[in-house]
């Protein structure tokens, strides 16, 4: 892109370049909500083109997490057409974007544990590492040091400026390390409930450490795919130390899958919680009512989902050809 856009001096060209990235992106987004068919239209013509955020993010700004997403999305159908060696490959591609894809890790991998059986699972995770490898070779050569201090950064502050999250509180706390904590807690806390939940509805642990994969006869279900990736990749979004404007795009075309996961809200409630949400991503500077909003809406669809039963038809029914199946 470097070279397409003449050194990155031709902007126009750039805008050109990534309103192909949008078609192509929302493509992805759409086959997947087609193999869902559980999203009612509305919300789909909704989020195809009535996001002004997310509008200027692919075509005015020019961030790179459109990119991060496009590859994220992409391995997303993988799973879907159960194609998990391409999924693993386009998900570690995604990674190596922007290391936000890693709030989809947990469900990506009890994803390829249910479908591919623990032994598969290990060579997509190999597959994952090899890609890093492949992508960051040129830095490990050259400079690794600055490379692992760079990438992997984690005590990095934010600025408040640009908080879409968290104007609510003062900027003194914003920055505290221990309100940092306090999140990353309430993160791995509320994700160890949810993937508890998924495991449970699934038949319990046990499916998910089988050393071999279902038969090849067993259909992909898309909730299967679906539900663990993008809840995990909410909750992160939710208890995150700060949101800035370009990352409305880590989660905005997930919002109608996981709203229309919950049968305990009407869907005009749940229109009404979308509408507010892109309000609340359209505030720019936000403000303490913009944030409050955001968080009000986020509570509510956590505690929704938490209240909102599961119920999983694609427990497997056999497995490969040698796996011994325990008699009742």
């Amino acid at each position: 892109m470097y070279f397409l856009t003449d050194h990155g001096k031709n902007i126009f060209a750039a805008q050109c370049l990534f309103t192909g990235l949008y078609a192509i992106t929302m493509a992805l987004v759409l086959n997947i909500y087609r193999k869902l068919r559980k999203v009612p239209l509305l919300p789909i013509l909704i989020l195809a083109f009535a996001s002004y955020r997310v509008h200027s993010i692919y075509l005015l700004r020019l961030f790179n997490d459109p990119w991060a997403m496009f590859f994220l999305y992409a391995s997303v159908n993988w799973c879907l057409y159960n194609h998990f060696s391409c999924a693993a490959v386009f998900f570690s591609m995604a990674v190596g974007v922007k290391m936000n894809i890693l709030l989809f890790a947990p469900g990506f991998l009890l994803v390829l544990l249910k479908h591919r059986g623990v032994y598969e699972t290990l060579g997509h995770l190999a597959e994952c590492g090899i890609i890093q490898v492949l992508l960051g070779a040129i830095f490990f050569f050259r400079n690794s040091e600055a490379y692992f201090s760079r990438a992997f950064d984690f005590s990095r502050q934010f600025m408040y400026k640009w908080t879409v999250n968290w104007r609510v509180i003062p900027e003194a706390l914003f920055l505290d390390r221990r309100f940092h904590a306090s999140l990353l807690v309430l993160h791995l806390l509320l994700l160890s409930f949810f993937l508890m939940k998924f495991s449970r509805s699934c038949g319990g642990f046990k499916t998910f450490l089988q050393p071999l994969p279902p038969s090849q006869e067993q259909k992909i279900i898309a909730e299967d795919v679906l539900y663990p990736m993008f809840v995990s990749n909410f909750i992160g979004i939710a208890f995150s130390r700060s949101l800035h404007y370009q990352f409305y795009v880590w989660y905005y075309h997930s919002i109608p899958f996981i709203l229309w996961s919950v049968a305990l809200l009407s869907d005009s409630v749940k229109l009404l919680i979308f509408g507010l949400i892109e309000m609340s991503w359209n505030v720019y500077p936000s403000t303490v009512l913009s944030s409050a909003t955001l968080h009000v809406c986020h509570a509510i669809i956590l505690l929704s989902l938490a209240l909102q039963p599961l119920c999983n038809a694609s427990v497997p029914t056999g497995r490969l050809k040698g796996q011994k199946i325990k008699k009742q």
